[in-house]
């Protein structure tokens, strides 16, 4: 069962465990993540964001949101590629997009106002 992210508190610390997970183990994707946040909170709908529960540590990193059109996404990282991927429908879908540090700003802003 997910955890459901729909307060501020909940999203802090979920950000802050991907970030800190980050500047350990994914180098590449530690400050993308930031923008990638705000992409997801500016273009989700109302229902609340969705966090996969990790098996002995809670909270994970797999991220499920419905943008605003009502289309369903998932974030995750992708150890063989070294990039946070956005993919339709959920965290089994096509990948739609890849990030790291190097993605510019504008480009996650324009993906995102397309969702």
């Amino acid at each position: 069962m997910p955890v459901h992210v729909n307060d501020v508190e909940v999203l802090r610390t979920y950000l802050r465990g991907v970030i800190a997970d980050a500047q350990h183990h994914a180098r590449g994707v530690e400050e993308i993540v930031l923008a990638l946040a705000g992409g997801v909170i500016s273009r989700k709908n109302s229902t609340p964001l969705e966090v996969q529960r990790a098996p002995k540590r809670g909270m994970g990193h797999a991220l499920r949101f419905r943008s605003t059109r009502g289309r369903r996404y998932a974030l995750s990282y992708d150890h063989a590629a070294g990039a946070i991927v956005l993919k339709d429908g959920s965290s089994q879908g096509n990948v739609l997009h890849s990030f790291t540090n190097a993605t510019p700003l504008s480009q996650v802003a324009a993906i995102f106002a397309a969702l």
